[in-house]
């Protein structure tokens, strides 16, 4: 024999050993499609394995929802920030009108001009030094 024919014997060999490899892999796949119709026809998950990817594909769907539904409200809320002009900035947005209260007029908002409420800002970290006043109780 030639070493050609060796060759090709050789590859034939090989080829044949995969052939009876995939053989009994489709066998065995078989039986488990068998066992998911079984399990299935109970009323059960076809297999442990197909159920957990269920389990993940649900877990990551209601995540992804989550996350649009946390990214919508954020955008809603960096559009109140935003100033005419396109400028965004942090300070809460303060009242410059208000809607009267009369029957007699529209309910159409009126600015407040230069009395608008007061609105303190936060305590600043350096009030924790201060003590808070005890206050004396009044007697009448």
């Amino acid at each position: 024999m030639t070493r050609k024919m060796m060759a090709k014997v050789s590859e034939l060999s090989m080829n044949q050993a995969n052939a009876l490899h995939l053989q009994q892999e489709v066998r065995e796949r078989e039986g488990e499609l068998e066992q998911c119709y079984v399990r299935m026809e109970k009323g059960e998950p076809p297999s442990e394995e197909i159920y957990r990817g269920w389990e993940k594909m649900m877990r990551d769907e209601t995540r992804r929802t989550t996350d649009k539904q946390t990214a919508i409200m954020a955008e809603e809320a960096m559009e109140q920030y935003t100033i005419a002009g396109g400028i965004t900035t942090t300070a809460e947005p303060r009242p410059n009108a208000y809607i009267p209260d009369d029957e007699s007029e529209l309910p159409i908002p009126r600015p407040y001009g230069s009395h608008q409420p007061f609105k303190p800002h936060e305590p600043g970290s350096s009030m924790r030094h201060i003590r808070k006043p005890i206050p004396k109780p009044i007697e009448i």
